[in-house]
């Protein structure tokens, strides 16, 4: 399967989620911790390749870059549904409990990280590795700053 087809399954797959009520979507606390954690997961799949082009890792491919990038700006949408009240605990996992003393805060970064990466998106359909990187760069900071202030090493 191409990284086209796997977005667009995705893409479909999360959009059926999204469309449910969040109360609906997990059953338990530990279905709501494995969603966001498998979210995060390809999302940070598809983020590492645009950083292995971006620092010169890997040869850059506009068509593959833009593609990474549509994938990433959908999926920076999708992990916060499986932080709600009462997930903190179910499941293994690396989220700080400031995530839910400061839920204020918390959105703050997932909603520069949406911003950033729809950026990112956009940057990306330049076709340039100039733009890609100029793009990359701060939208990385944004998953930093919000793993330094809310997930555990």
């Amino acid at each position: 399967m191409n990284v086209k087809a796997l977005a667009m399954v995705t893409a479909l797959s999360a959009g059926a989620l999204l469309s449910m009520p969040a109360s609906a979507q997990f059953a338990k606390p530990e279905d709501a911790i494995k969603y966001r954690q498998g979210s995060l997961f390809v999302l940070g799949q598809h983020f590492s390749r645009l950083g292995g082009m971006a620092q010169g890792k890997i040869p850059f491919d506009a068509k593959a870059a833009q593609e990474n990038a549509d994938v990433v700006a959908y999926m920076a949408k999708l992990p916060w549904a499986g932080f709600g009240p009462g997930t903190e605990k179910g499941a293994p996992n690396k989220s700080k409990p400031d995530i839910w003393l400061e839920p204020e805060k918390f959105k703050e970064h997932a909603d520069k990280f949406e911003a950033e990466s729809a950026k990112l998106a956009a940057a990306a359909k330049t076709g340039t590795l100039e733009a890609l990187k100029a793009a990359f760069g701060p939208t990385a900071n944004t998953c930093k700053s919000c793993h330094d202030a809310y997930r555990s090493k």
